[in-house]
């Protein structure tokens, strides 16, 4: 029971300096570090193995990563033409930036729409903070310029200009992340898929050669166990590729 106990203190301590991380831009200091972890009395090795982990999920301990680490050439080209598109945009200072947020409080197109162009700048920024994890620069830049547009739209709710513009950080983050979990989600299922129409083969496979013939759907279902419905179904994500079944074509 204790050691459940320390599993469970041990995924919220985690889940705690990821979200301190975020909204710290992505670093935390040691001190927080070590605080967090008091309770949890680790051993120098076992705080090593924490380090690994906040390396891989691109938070920095004292100091910011280098987010180009985790860019492919790729995105670092895209990135940097990108950049250089929008350079003719106007400069905005900070003064500035404030007056058009409070203005686009105040729901001024004209000042809603320069807010959004201020933006675009940081949206690439935020990008460079989850490249490396499975979606392209590009992708995720279109995916927090979207979440911009629909931000800028929703800051008449907000009390002062630091709170809308950190309304559009979150949703901005927010979006990206979501991106990204869902091509995740979509790999995970992919794979499912593919290990449940490999192990349909298999199986068709051994049952045809034993009988000599292509065999069919009812054969393959008493002979496994499986529905007929499932192995109907590998067979059309397959595209009716498991030779050794009738109905699908010769391999």
């Amino acid at each position: 029971m204790a050691e459940q106990n320390q599993e469970i203190l041990f995924a919220k301590t985690l889940e705690y300096i990821k979200k301190l991380a975020k909204d710290q831009s992505g670093v935390i200091s040691k001190e927080q570090l070590d605080t967090a972890f008091a309770p949890l009395h680790f051993e120098p090795q076992q705080m090593e193995l924490v380090y690994d982990y906040l390396k891989k999920q691109r938070i920095g301990v004292e100091e910011a990563v280098n987010p180009e680490d985790y860019m492919t050439p790729e995105d670092v080209d895209y990135l940097d033409s990108y950049l250089k598109s929008l350079e003719a945009l106007p400069a905005v200072s900070e003064g500035e930036l404030e007056a058009l947020t409070l203005s686009a409080m105040a729901r001024d197109q004209q000042s809603m729409r320069r807010l959004t162009e201020a933006f675009l700048p940081r949206v690439a920024e935020i990008a460079r903070l989850y490249a490396g994890q499975g979606a392209f620069l590009e992708d995720l830049i279109g995916e927090g310029n979207v979440a911009l547009s629909v931000g800028v739209t929703m800051l008449d709710a907000m009390e002062h200009a630091g709170e809308a513009q950190g309304l559009l950080v979150k949703m901005i983050m927010d979006a990206m992340e979501d991106y990204i979990a869902s091509l995740n989600g979509t790999r995970e299922e992919n794979e499912k898929l593919a290990d449940q129409v490999n192990v349909v083969m298999d199986q068709a496979k051994e049952l045809s050669e034993s009988l000599m013939r292509k065999v069919t759907v009812e054969e393959l279902a008493q002979e496994t166990g499986r529905s007929e419905e499932e192995i109907r179904d590998a067979m059309r994500i397959s595209g009716y590729k498991i030779g050794y079944l009738e109905g699908c074509e010769d391999q």
